[in-house]
C-alpha cells in the first residue's frame, strides 16, 4: 500500500500567523473583559463560544487542519460530536429526572 504525501505544501505567510495571533490576545482580552460583567447564565454561553473560536483558530492555523484531507478532519470532528452527545445526555437527564 503507497501512501500519499501532500502534492503541494500549503506555506502560510507570516502575515496570517500575527492575524490569528492578535485575534486569539483579543478573544482573550474579551474573555477576561465579559468575566467581571454579570450577564447571568449568558456568562458561560459568552466564555463557551469564545474559547470555541479560540481553539477552532488554534486548530485550523497553527495545526495546520485547515489544509488536510477529509478523513483527518472526520477525526477532529469525532470527538466534538461524542461531547455533544455526552452534554446532550446529561442534560437531558438533569432536566427530565423525576424526583419523589
Amino acid at each position: 500500500m503507497e501512501v500519499k504525501a501532500h502534492a503541494e505544501q500549503h506555506h502560510i505567510g507570516i502575515k496570517v500567523y500575527f492575524l490569528v495571533w492578535f485575534a486569539l490576545t483579543v478573544l482573550t482580552g474579551v474573555t477576561v473583559w465579559v468575566s467581571y460583567i454579570d450577564f447571568g447564565l449568558l456568562n458561560i454561553v459568552i466564555a463557551l463560544t469564545v474559547a470555541s473560536v479560540k481553539a477552532a483558530l488554534v486548530a485550523l492555523f497553527f495545526m495546520h487542519l485547515r489544509h488536510e484531507d477529509k478523513v483527518t478532519w472526520i477525526f477532529a470532528l469525532y470527538p466534538l460530536g461524542l461531547l455533544a452527545l455526552l452534554i446532550g445526555l446529561t442534560i437531558s437527564d438533569v432536566f427530565y429526572r423525576v424526583t419523589p
